[in-house]
């Protein structure tokens, strides 16, 4: 008997002290997203992007005992508040899912807040502890940037 199981959605909240345009910029240059999106393991990111609507990205992640490729579609690139893409990885069972990422002014901060949609059932856990890994690295990225300026 096949159950059908709702898809699951993770979100992550992290408050970080840049602005929100250093943050969304973040997003989507290569080089920065090879240095700050490598969750858990990850010791190598390579990173190509395509930066509009329409346009198309890959991640790909190396740790020492695998190779993790991401690819995905730009939906929306609303500067610096929004940016939603969908992503396509080993991670998601070859499955198309949705990220949204907000970035919200707070004070001298950014609240950055990702949602991923549409993930296949029990792999919820796996994504919420990537993306905020992800994140954790991105704020160390931009403060530490921050300090050498």
């Amino acid at each position: 008997m096949n159950v059908a199981v709702a898809p699951a959605t993770v979100i992550v909240r992290r408050t970080i002290a840049a602005s929100a345009e250093e943050l969304f910029d973040a997003w989507l240059d290569p080089e920065a997203l090879a240095i700050w999106m490598r969750p858990g393991a990850i010791r190598s990111t390579v990173a190509k992007v395509d930066a509009r609507v329409g346009g198309h990205y890959e991640i790909v992640m190396q740790s020492d005992s695998a190779t993790y490729a991401n690819k995905g579609t730009y939906l929306v690139i609303d500067r610096p508040r929004r940016l939603v893409f969908t992503w396509v990885a080993s991670g998601t069972e070859g499955f198309e899912s949705l990220v949204t990422v907000d970035f919200l002014p707070v004070d001298e901060h950014t609240e950055v807040v990702l949602t991923h949609e549409q993930l296949p059932a029990g792999l919820r856990e796996p994504h919420r502890n990537g993306w905020t890994s992800g994140i954790e690295h991105l704020d160390q990225f931009v403060c530490g940037r921050k300090r050498h300026d």
